[in-house]
């Protein structure tokens, strides 16, 4: 690079060339490849969304003690955050000043697939989330961002019509064949109509 003339170097003098501030992201990418987010803004919406739950928080904080609303806001906050499953505890309400980003992203369906041992990697969860192989409750799912609640946690299963569900019966020995019984039913049905 070429040295720099005395205006030049007045009007840029408050510029880094070799630090970028869109650069100094450590934290940032650092999540994204552990939670294997696909999209840099959900990572900026849920750092968003833990800056104003902190605010919150702290907005609640400043009334005054005894004062009942305050308690029942900090039970009310407590209880949400503790059933979608972002803190550990409802016991501390000093717990809401440490929501992070990562809390956010442990509550990723391919996170939660990855815990309950139905994919061995982040990333093999995020292709069987994207190709449709999994169900929360009875709706299928292929977005990667869902956020699975700890009463739902329970209700995540593989689609019945997914090969993976069918090739881990067959590995258990409870095998059905399901499709035989729909079509008896249906013979069955069609005859009694008719019958």
């Amino acid at each position: 690079m070429r040295q720099l003339k005395y205006h030049e170097q007045k009007l840029l003098k408050k510029v880094d060339f070799l630090q970028w501030k869109k650069e100094d992201n450590i934290r940032e990418i650092k999540v994204i490849r552990r939670y294997h987010l696909q999209q840099r803004e959900d990572y900026h919406k849920y750092n968003k969304l833990a800056g104003n739950i902190k605010q919150l928080a702290n907005k609640i904080s400043l009334l005054d003690s005894r004062d009942p609303f305050r308690t029942e806001q900090e039970k009310a906050l407590l209880d949400k955050l503790y059933s979608m499953g972002i803190i550990t505890s409802t016991s501390k309400f000093s717990d809401c000043n440490k929501v992070t980003v990562s809390a956010f992203c442990r509550r990723r369906l391919p996170i939660v697939m990855c815990r309950l041992k139905m994919a061995e990697t982040v990333k093999e969860a995020v292709t069987f989330v994207e190709q449709g192989h999994v169900r929360v409750g009875p709706q299928t799912i292929t977005d990667t961002a869902f956020l699975v609640t700890r009463t739902m946690e329970d209700f995540v299963t593989w689609v019945d019509t997914s090969k993976i569900k069918r090739k881990i019966m067959k590995y258990n020995d409870k095998v059905i064949y399901w499709k035989f019984f729909i079509f008896l039913e249906g013979n069955m049905h069609r005859k009694w109509i008719q019958g």
